[in-house]
């Protein structure tokens, strides 16, 4: 016989009791290793890279983030067209240039000497 709607999302909230349980469950014996090995080890919170060890420690400075260096560099046009539209070569075609291929036109015509 199949079951109807409501017994199935019954059966869903036990099965999410019941993970929920398991969880808390597991957490607690994970939690408990980790502090074993904190204290056999003698680590600090700066040895597993939490941050401050003692009141009034002053944060390691952040290291700077890298930036690509091509995506903000402005290149110069390959490819010119009559209108001022340019492209310089790279990602993808735009459609003013696909256009004008299309319609039988070559690349080398908008190439900027």
């Amino acid at each position: 016989m199949s079951k109807t709607y409501a017994q199935v999302m019954k059966q869903i909230d036990h099965l999410r009791t019941e993970a929920e349980r398991l969880r808390k469950q597991e957490v607690s014996g994970v939690v408990d290793r980790i502090r074993e090995a904190i204290q056999f080890y003698g680590l600090t919170a700066s040895d597993l890279g939490l941050g401050r060890t003692r009141p009034g420690a002053k944060p390691s400075a952040p290291k700077p983030k890298k930036r690509a260096a091509t995506r903000d560099a402005k290149v110069a046009a390959k490819y010119r067209d009559e209108h001022g539209n340019t492209w310089a070569g790279r990602g993808k075609r735009p459609v003013w240039l696909r256009d004008a291929l299309l319609a039988g036109r070559t690349l080398e015509e908008f190439a900027v000497k």
